[in-house]
Parts: structure tokens; sequence; C-alpha cells
């Protein structure tokens, strides 16, 4: 989902085809279906966290800018989105971007040193005007979409400005606003444009003489600042989007509110932008959380999509009334089969997730750096306050095994539990810990350490009881699992060697690929439910799937996450691997073999 901040507007961008939206989160430009929001493409290519994201009227290019002032135009047709043009127009974080409806002119504003905007050729990146004016950065510019060009602009010094053009040339100084002006935008038929502030005040003015005609809802259109416009396709009708947790649709010639939207009472409901493109009506709340409104229910979305807008550590994939879910970080859960997706309800863990494992009493079993275990039933969705186990120590891994075992390993310690309670410790150990699994059946707990020794105890009745038996790997152990059988364990190590044994065989090793393999440091693996094949990703951003019997047998999906290491790895089903990353998104790939 977006990466939103309290008081900064967001832009959506809007597809001239009418099929996508577009909007930044970290280094990355998501594109998404706005019928299937499921279906999603992801731009990775700029070097700062990306601002802003347009479409060319032509729908060929997407111009996206970062915060150090550079846009990268690119294409949209092929899904290597190569690069076409490159520039640094100005030297600080780019807030708006808009194009001429002929996709040859644009003009960029935000940030800057010396100046706050630009307007160039799209193809030399020459100048086609000067966008003074302003005394502060601007926060938003746009052009309207028909010969005589007009452009204006918003900014933090109060005022807005008209230019006429091209070449664009400074004509005046629009000074109704008393705060920050947020937005600026031209109706599609070119006869009007909108100015929209943090005063709660919104204004109409001829769109070729730049005049005031009129103000929308009188003296205030808000309670709270606006950060967002966006016109009807017809041009009759807009929808605006507030700091009071409100959005309004609104007849402009009648200058009145239609509809008024009531997002939410809390502050992450606070709406920070909008898009109306054919008869999709989005809005962004604070939160992230991406809003289809309807006209006929105003105060209850059609749909509203959520996500992680922060790096992923982790997820897991199980299986609810026969239909698989995918689990991940902190809180989401999602229909492996259509995308749609929720949160889990009341208070979580307080802190990142770094591991989690499903057990066989239908609960997601999830450890956090905020020193806590919590057991969370899959069937209500709800984080239970009762079911949190505190730890000793920061726990690093978790596992779950058959008779309602959970093994935790922590910094410095072991701890087996037993349904939810703390059953055995083991302290003092002679080596670092790193990651723990469980044998499915509940007889075994394999923990591997930092030494590349992987140490396994006996579970006897509720103890942990060394055996004295040490796996030897490569390196010290990243991540490491039982297939679902229970024939093998797999492990990688930071020495880049992928390594399985036998159980039944004394855990001889049946498998091991110490070449052709990663490139950097694997970090997480995962068993297919044939027990055939074992996936692992890591820091090179390829995951590759092994299979059991043939080291030299394996399938490579390269660039899985681009410029991002794969963090977590899960099942759907043999044939269907879901990958996830720092990147906040999550992946479906299907595995031919």
């Amino acid at each position: 989902r977006p990466y939103m901040e309290r008081g900064v507007a967001k832009v959506i961008g809007g597809d001239p085809k009418g099929n996508n939206f577009l909007y930044t989160n970290g280094k990355c430009v998501i594109i998404r279906n706005i019928e299937n929001p499921a279906i999603a493409d992801i731009y990775t290519e700029h070097a700062h966290t990306a601002t802003v994201a347009k479409y060319a009227p032509s729908g060929f290019y997407i111009a996206s800018g970062d915060a150090s002032g550079k846009i990268r135009i690119w294409d949209t047709t092929q899904k290597e989105h190569i690069l076409k043009y490159e520039y640094t127009p100005i030297s600080g974080k780019v807030k708006d971007i808009a194009w001429t409806e002929d996709s040859k002119r644009m003009a960029v504003v935000g940030d800057g040193r010396e100046k706050f905007g630009a307007v160039f050729l799209w193809d030399t990146g020459s100048s086609v005007g000067d966008l003074h004016g302003h005394a502060k950065s601007i926060n938003s510019v746009d052009i309207k979409q028909a010969r005589p060009y007009r452009l204006a602009t918003a900014s933090d010094d109060t005022c807005g400005s008209f230019f006429k053009g091209p070449p664009f040339k400074f004509e005046f100084t629009l000074r109704d606003h008393s705060q920050f002006v947020n937005c600026v935008r031209f109706s599609p038929d070119g006869k009007v444009f909108v100015t929209a502030g943090a005063d709660g005040q919104m204004f109409l003015y001829d769109a070729n003489d730049g005049k005031l005609v009129s103000s929308l809802g009188g003296e205030k259109a808000h309670k709270g600042g606006i950060y967002a416009v966006s016109w009807s396709p017809d041009g009759s009708q807009l929808i605006s989007a507030s700091g009071d947790k409100t959005v309004k649709l609104w007849d402009v010639g009648a200058g009145t509110a239609v509809t008024t939207f009531n997002l939410g009472a809390d502050v992450t409901d606070q709406q920070l932008g909008c898009l109306w493109q054919n008869d999709h009506l989005l809005t962004i709340s604070l939160s992230g959380y991406i809003n289809y409104l309807d006209k006929n229910s105003p105060d209850r979305p059609i749909r509203t999509i959520k996500g992680h807008s922060k790096s992923i550590q982790c997820l897991t994939v199980h299986k609810k009334d026969g239909r698989p879910y995918i689990y991940s970080g902190t809180s989401h859960y999602w229909d492996a089969e259509t995308g749609e997706n929720d949160c889990f309800s009341g208070k979580g863990h307080s802190n990142q997730v770094s591991k989690m494992a499903t057990d066989d009493a239908n609960e997601l079993v999830t450890c956090s750096m905020d020193d806590t275990l919590r057991y969370t039933n899959l069937d209500k969705t709800e984080y239970s306050a009762s079911h949190v186990v505190k730890m000793d120590f920061q726990p690093k891994s978790v596992s779950t095994a058959a008779g309602g075992l959970s093994l935790a390993v922590c910094i410095g310690q072991i701890v087996l539990l037993k349904d939810k309670k703390k059953v055995f410790t083991l302290d003092n150990l002679d080596y670092e810990a790193e990651v723990g699994a469980l044998h499915p059946g509940g007889t075994v707990a394999a923990v591997g350490g930092a030494d590349g020794g992987i140490r396994l105890y006996a579970i006897q009745g509720n103890s942990l009881k060394d055996e004295g038996q040490t796996l030897k790997a490569a390196g010290a152990i990243t991540d490491m699992a039982y297939s679902n059988d229970g024939a093998y364990l797999a492990a990688i190590d930071d020495k880049k060697v992928a390594t399985a044994f036998t159980v039944a065989d004394n855990y001889s090793v049946n498998f091991f690929c110490p070449y052709h393999g990663h490139h950097a440091k694997p970090v997480t693996l995962a068993w297919s439910p044939d027990n055939e094949h074992f996936a692992t990703g890591g820091m090179d951003m390829i995951v590759f799937i092994w299979t059991i019997d043939d080291s030299d047998k394996r399938i490579k999906l390269p660039d899985t996450h681009r410029l991002h290491h794969v963090s977590g790895l899960a099942w759907v089903d043999e044939h269907t691997l879901v990958t996830t990353s720092h990147d906040a998104s999550i992946k479906q790939w299907t595995i031919k073999y």
C-alpha cells in the first residue's frame, strides 16, 4: 500500500486508458489494475524515495519523480519498463508532475534551492518557460489539456500562480487562500481550474484568464485542510479529500457538496489523496488504505485495499475451509486465489514480526522483536490479549509441531512451549543459537547455530535432551526447515550453501549444493508440499527451487524483488510459490518443473 505521512498530500496517478492507477511506496512506483487491484506491477529503478508518478496522456510512458529531484520517464508497454529519459529539473523532493495533452512537454514542481519548478520538453529537457513567482516549495502543478495552454501552481507560500504559454510566462499570483495551497487541477474540458488549501477552502478560476469565478461550499468547503481534488470525466463534478476524515463530491456549477463520504473517526482516517477515473472514486487514507467509494452508500466504501507499507520479514500459508490464505508481516492476510486482503483486529505485536508458523490448532504463531510469542486463532482473525507469551529474551525464530508444541529460539536461550505455555528452557548455551525447527512428529528439535552446527535435541515429555548429535553445515545457519512429511531437514547458511539431511538415515547428507547457487547470503527457506522440492531466497534477490534427489536440477527465479532482498517464502501448492521482501510487496509465482 502507499507509504503515507501525516499532513502530506499523496498524488494518485490516473491512467488515460482507464485501466490502472499509480502511487509510490519507498523507492518503488506501484501500478495497479483499478478493476482488480490484486494485479500489480512494480517499478524499482529510483535510487531515492519515489514521491509521485504520472502517466503521459498518450498512455505509453510514465514520468516518476523522487526525493532527490530526479525525474525518470519510462516505457509502460513492456515488462522491462525501459528508461527513455532522465532529468534533474529541481534540487529537492518532487511533489507533482503535469504533462501537456500532446505528451511533449512536462512541468515538475517541489522543493528546491534556487527554484521550485521547471517546465521542459520531454525528449530533450530543454526549458519551455520559467515557473517563478513563489517564495516557498510548490506543492502542485497542472496544465490545461487543450490549447491555448495554461499552467497553474499551488504553494506553501499560501498562493497560487497562473501562467500562459508556451513558453510559459508568469501572469499573476492567486491570493485567495490564507494557508498552504495543496492542490491545483484543471477541469477535463479546460474551462476552469480549482485550488484547494490547508485553510479548508476551494476556489474556482476561469482557465483562460485566471480570474476568480467562485468558492466551493461558501466560506469553508471542509472543516479540515484539503489535500487533493480530482475531477469527474465530464468536468461537472469533483471530489475533495480532507484531513477532516471526509471526502466530498461537489456539483461544480451549483458550488455545493452533493455527497459527503465519512471515512472514519481515527487520525489514520484522514484523507490525503483521491482519484476519479471512469466510474471509480478512489481515496487514500493516512493509514495507507485505498478506499473505493460508493456514491449510494457514503459511509461504507465498496472495497478497501489494505496491505503493507513497510518492509515484510516473513509470511506463511494456511488453508481455511479448503481455501489457501497467505499471512504476512504483522497483521495481514490474503486470499491466495483472489488477492482480497484484510487485517487482524485487536492489538497485535508492538514491533516487527520476525518469524511465523501455523500449528495444528488452527493458530498463527508469531514471534516479534517486542519479546513475545503470540497465538492467534485463524477462524476469528483477531488478536487475543490472553494468548501472548512474554519471553526473557528477544525471539529470533519460531517453529511448531504436532501435540501443541512450539519452539522459540531467542538470543541466548531456547524455549520449548506446549499449549501456549513454557515447559522447558535451555540457558547458558555454548554456541549462538540462530534458528529452530521442530520435526513435524514432535520428536526432535533441531537448532542451527552461528558456528555452522545443527544440534539435535530429543523431545522427551516436556523437556529437551541433547543427544550429542551435531550436524555440520558450511557456515552460520540462516534458516532451516523439515519437509512436511518429516523425511528431510534442509538448511541454508551464510556461505551460500544449501544442505539437506535424510532423517531416517541418521541425518546423513542427502543433498549438498555449494556451487551454482546464490551469489549472496540466502536467508529464507520453504518446503514444497510435494516434499521433493524446497525454495531458498536471499540477499541476491534470487529464488532457487531445488530438487532433493538431484542438486543439479534447479529452477532459478532472478530479480524476484528487484533491488530488494527476498525475506520470506511460502508455498500455496506444489506449483505456486509466494515471495515477500523489504519492498513491502507479496508476489505469487507459478512453478513449472
